[in-house]
């Protein structure tokens, strides 16, 4: 029962402490749960496909797979309910007093203020996965993973080149990128 109230305090936490979304909550994610061990980093890499994958908030994705891996579906029901809980309690009380928020200066000096965080926490963990995955922490080149490089090379190319490109189209693409290389090359 103790690992359900922790699944729960953790992401409740997460979810209360991160401004920005889903991506800025990574690496709060990474530090909780891999320090906690829960899960090894590239199962939290896959998790983080399979949620960007699927329909959804990417974080309440990656809090259900990670509470769903530690404790079942009691767990995926406390990991899902403290990254949520944060959210709709804050939510709840901007709504109560949504023109004292909105018209406070202080208010508005802390979110622009909470913007350039935003990017660069974004940012640091597009750099890690691409550092982590693409390069298997080598500088050596024999051990570059040259199909995760092609991956990323042409979905970003296809993005710069089609703007306005579905995201459906580009992760299925990749998807199919990835079982052509991985699975028969």
């Amino acid at each position: 029962m103790y690992i359900l109230l922790d699944l729960f305090l953790t992401f409740f936490k997460i979810g209360i402490f991160t401004i920005g979304g889903g991506y800025a909550m990574i690496p709060m994610i990474k530090s909780e749960v891999i320090t906690k061990g829960w899960i090894s980093e590239a199962l939290l890499v896959d998790f983080i496909a399979i949620s960007e994958s699927t329909p959804g908030p990417f974080a309440i994705n990656v809090a259900t797979f990670i509470g769903e891996s530690q404790f079942g579906f009691l767990g995926a029901v406390a990991a899902t309910l403290g990254v949520v809980l944060p959210s709709f309690l804050i939510i709840l009380i901007i709504a109560k007093s949504v023109s004292y928020f909105l018209n406070n200066k202080y208010v508005k000096y802390a979110l622009e203020g909470v913007k350039p965080v935003v990017i660069g926490l974004i940012l640091s963990v597009a750099i890690d996965l691409i550092v982590d995955y693409g390069f298997k922490n080598s500088i050596d080149f024999a051990k570059f993973d040259l199909k995760a490089i092609f991956i990323m090379a042409v979905t970003f190319i296809v993005i710069k080149l089609k703007k306005g490109i579905s995201p459906i189209f580009v992760i299925i693409m990749s998807a199919v990128m990835g079982i052509v290389l991985y699975g028969y090359l």
